[in-house]
């Protein structure tokens, strides 16, 4: 059921431990928690339901979204098995023509990070096109050699949505945007790219703007610890990007995914998916150990898109509180603490109450 006066979540249910995650989360979530006004539709992500439903299911979800324009959505098993239902997170991304990926690398108090890297990394990639997707062959050429050739392409809505982004995110967070493509081996493909975030940059003067080669964007970043940065890429390069920043700081507990769509001017996000960045672990099922950290602050994150004071500070609370509970030694075991996934969250949701008391008693 739903409220027209409140901000709808679409729950996504997923597999195993991802199932257990997401639960936790929305224990976070209660309005009674945060004090914001929300309405929750939940569809049934499992193996076994879109097994059942040939994937209808997804259709129905994106359906959801584009209505209600927020998700939140748990790990999902993706079967090996050629001929069984596919990945639920292409067809998400499809379905809702989500065109950025934001995964933000931060420190974890306690966590040793690599190569001193302390300030947040927030890579922006690009959702779709790109090496993904793209047509590939092979032939005998003239010289009886085997060649592989690929098809790739990527569209200018598509690189405006991501450099728009990019300046937007990174002015809301005070950082830097850094990076960029290889434009100058390919400056009609990847530098279609290079020319929407110069144009983003000028639209958004008061922004830093550091272009680089994304091979020197690599190089420097070690070098690049006390300023926080936000990595605008082309898919293939995110995705790479994406795994080695989140590693920078030593683990990905501390982080979370979300898929944005825009409007038809890719300027305004629309629709803002929010999921952490790991599987289902399905070795740690039913065993209450699970880290739920990046699920709790993907949660948080899909508050910011709400737009409402209320929101914002439910937000706050709740990444202070899950970083101030790590700071003070509660953890669960694989970050080398004891709380159990249950008591972790717990904890948070004890240090939400207590901010939201504090801060409504100040005014």
């Amino acid at each position: 059921m739903t409220d027209a006066h409140k901000p709808t979540i679409v729950v996504l249910d997923g597999d195993q431990t991802g199932q257990e995650l997401l639960l936790e989360a929305l224990r976070v979530l209660d309005p009674a928690v945060i004090r914001v006004p929300l309405a929750f539709v939940r569809f049934d992500l499992s193996l076994q339901n879109r097994r059942l439903t040939r994937n209808q299911v997804i259709a129905q979800a994106a359906e959801a979204m584009h209505r209600f324009g927020f998700g939140l959505k748990a790990a999902t098993i993706t079967p090996e098995e050629v001929d069984d239902v596919s990945s639920p997170n292409a067809i998400l991304r499809e379905a809702l023509d989500g065109k950025v990926i934001l995964r933000t690398g931060r420190r974890l108090p306690g966590v040793r990070p690599v190569g001193g890297v302390h300030a947040p990394i927030a890579v922006v990639r690009m959702a779709v096109g790109d090496a993904y997707g793209a047509k590939e062959w092979r032939k005998i050429d003239e010289h009886g050699d085997e060649i592989a050739q690929r098809l790739e392409r990527i569209s200018r809505k598509t690189c405006r949505a991501v450099a728009e982004f990019s300046f937007q995110h990174a002015e809301k967070t005070g950082a830097k945007v850094f990076g960029g493509p290889k434009y100058t081996v390919s400056p009609v493909y990847e530098g279609m790219f290079k020319e929407e975030l110069d144009a983003a940059a000028a639209r958004h003067p008061g922004v830093r703007y550091e272009p680089h080669l994304i091979d020197a964007t690599y190089a420097l970043l070690l070098q690049s610890a006390g300023e926080a940065l936000v990595i605008p890429a082309l898919n293939r390069d995110g995705d790479c990007l994406s795994d080695l920043v989140l590693q920078m700081y030593g683990s990905i507990a501390g982080s979370e995914s979300m898929v944005l769509a825009f409007d038809d001017d890719a300027i305004k996000v629309r629709v803002a998916m929010a999921e952490a960045p790991h599987g289902t672990a399905p070795a740690l099922q039913g065993k209450n150990i699970a880290n739920p950290m990046g699920m709790i602050l993907a949660g948080a994150a899909l508050l910011t898109y709400l737009g409402t004071p209320a929101a914002d500070r439910a937000s706050r609370a709740v990444y202070e509180s899950v970083f101030e509970a790590l700071g003070q030694g509660i953890a669960t075991p694989d970050l080398g603490g004891q709380a159990s996934m249950t008591g972790f969250t717990d904890e948070v949701i004890r240090r939400v109450t207590s901010k939201l008391d504090v801060w409504e008693s100040l005014g």
